[in-house]
């Protein structure tokens, strides 16, 4: 999901939220291996990728939270 709108996110499960971050992570990974070897053209979509992880791993951490304070209010 390029560039990915945190509101979009917050729509997915949590199992899609991870399948995207492993997606995204490895889509880093062969951007700087490709700029390490002087393959890549566009070096813009590094930040694209870095955010989008980003944003993934707050969408994430939010809902960890929510989680966290849902159980202590049962407790």
């Amino acid at each position: 999901m390029a560039n990915a709108p945190a509101k979009a996110l917050r729509e997915l499960t949590d199992g899609e939220l991870e399948q995207q971050m492993v997606d995204a992570k490895e889509e880093l990974f062969n951007l700087r291996f490709q700029l390490a070897t002087g393959k890549q053209d566009n070096s813009a979509r590094l930040n694209h990728v870095r955010k989008d992880i980003a944003r993934i791993a707050t969408v994430l951490r939010e809902r960890e939270i929510e989680a966290a304070e849902a159980a202590e209010v049962k407790s």
